[in-house]
């Protein structure tokens, strides 16, 4: 009988829990700081602090539902194994969408990064180049990948710790508020809660990237305790990271006056706190989020795909294929790597606006499989700790959810659309008109354990 190779469970905690941060990608706080800024009124923390509240109660509800299922398949193996098969698959194909392009908006990040530092270089041979370097180290060891994300995590985290050092020593020097501790970004008078609100959900974007960490579960010797930790780890340290960058830069610069471009303030805000030495060290920072996240983003769809291939939903032999010597999902992670090549058809603007789809359909569906697996199925809202956990807070997460949905951009929810009713036809084809059982599904990773 022919061995069935799985992937390596290789993985600890803090690796796992940096993989979900660089997806992340913490210099991003300042690429977004000019908008947020502008929309808040120079509320940026706060507003961060409601989108990390926010966010929290969808945390939760993953971390419940690894307890119950620890596969590698997140939102997709959740909601087939509570609610339905067919609306399981519809979840994971619509998830898929975010999944696949995360890896070439970064791809077309690095690309305008390194145009602005080389720029007699063509833009094709960065977008190559960049695709090649994390699709082999991709191939080559899951181990490898997530060493080297740290490293890159670690580098931002230092760049960040420099910038609050700087900040520190404009402040004291009567720069913006003139004082290291100051209430100001927290509360202003005749401040308004629907200006806050809008700013908190445009800031919750930026927190995309801690559900990843569920595809790492086969990937860990102990996914039922390790990945709900690293959920909420990468949550809530993700979070502190926003609210301490966008602390120290709204008191350095209380409004949007300063910036030549409010859009695109993070060149501006090194040059000014730093200097142009500061500068570069600065961007070097924001490439190296741009390779983390690319990194971190490109083994998560690869994952995904693996277990949709496992469960034939998707070609088994290619997508359920697994390098007996590397231990990883070589073909996904290649295919991955050629979706990512198209960063050379499009701009920045165009490419971003197709993301966040699939991240809401995983989002809303996580909190819908947590009642409809622990309240519906189980009974387990008897108790009040129960009824909390099972039904009051994955409830909340939804309506935090509903809130995103309705201030999703518009093309992507277009796009979105469009993705998934090309996922409805194929599910067609697949169950003949829905005149098949529900499509097979073999969780061996994922047999429910609470």
């Amino acid at each position: 009988m022919e061995k069935v190779v799985t992937l390596k469970r290789a993985l600890g905690l803090w690796p796992i829990v940096m993989l979900g941060v660089g997806y992340m990608t913490p210099m991003v706080v300042f690429d977004t700081f000019g908008i947020a800024s502008q929309s808040t009124n120079g509320l940026v923390p706060l507003a961060y602090i409601i989108a990390l509240v926010a966010m929290l109660f969808t945390a939760f509800s993953y971390g419940k539902m690894v307890k119950a299922f620890p596969s590698a398949g997140s939102a997709y193996t959740y909601t087939q194994k509570t609610i339905n098969p067919h609306l399981g698959f519809l979840v994971g194909w619509s998830s898929l969408l975010d999944y696949l392009l995360l890896p070439m908006v970064n791809a077309l990040l690095a690309q305008i990064y390194l145009t602005a530092v080389f720029p007699d270089v063509p833009k094709w041979i960065w977008v190559v180049g960049f695709v090649l370097f994390v699709t082999f180290l991709n191939m080559w060891s899951v181990i490898s990948t997530a060493n080297f994300n740290t490293i890159l995590v670690v580098y931002q985290f230092l760049v960040i710790a420099f910038f609050i050092v700087l900040a520190v020593r404009e402040l004291t020097h009567g720069a913006g508020y003139g004082s290291v501790l100051t209430t100001q970004p927290f509360y202003k008078q005749g401040m308004h809660i629907s200006a806050l609100v809008a700013g908190a959900t445009v800031l919750c974007f930026s927190f995309l990237g801690f559900d990843a960490v569920t595809t790492y579960s086969e990937e860990t010797p102990n996914p039922v305790q390790t990945i709900p930790k690293a959920i909420l780890l990468t949550a809530f340290i993700g979070g502190i990271i926003f609210i301490l960058g966008s602390y120290f830069t709204q008191a350095v610069f209380p409004d949007v006056s300063a910036f030549k471009n409010p859009d695109a303030t993070s060149p501006e805000i090194a040059l000014y706190t730093g200097g142009r030495v500061f500068q570069l060290f600065f961007l070097a920072g924001s490439l190296a989020g741009v390779i983390s996240s690319g990194l971190s983003s490109h083994a998560s769809v690869s994952r995904l795909l693996y277990v949709m291939g496992r469960d034939n939903v998707l070609p088994k032999k290619l997508f359920g294929y697994v390098h007996p010597r590397w231990r990883t999902p070589v073909f996904n992670v290649i295919l991955v790597g050629f979706v990512s090549l198209t960063a050379l058809l499009f701009n920045l603007e165009t490419a971003a606006s197709f993301i966040n789809f699939g991240a809401l359909i995983a989002f809303t569906f996580v909190n819908v499989s947590v009642i409809a697996h622990y309240t519906v199925k189980r009974k387990r809202y008897k108790t009040l700790k129960d009824f909390l956990s099972h039904v009051v807070i994955p409830t909340i997460g939804a309506a935090f959810v509903a809130v995103l949905w309705y201030n999703l951009e518009h093309n992507s929810f277009m796009l979105g659309t469009g993705w998934s009713i090309i996922g409805f036809i194929y599910l067609l084809y697949l169950t003949k008109m829905f005149k098949m059982k529900p499509i097979d599904i073999h969780f061996e990773e994922a047999e429910e354990s609470v």
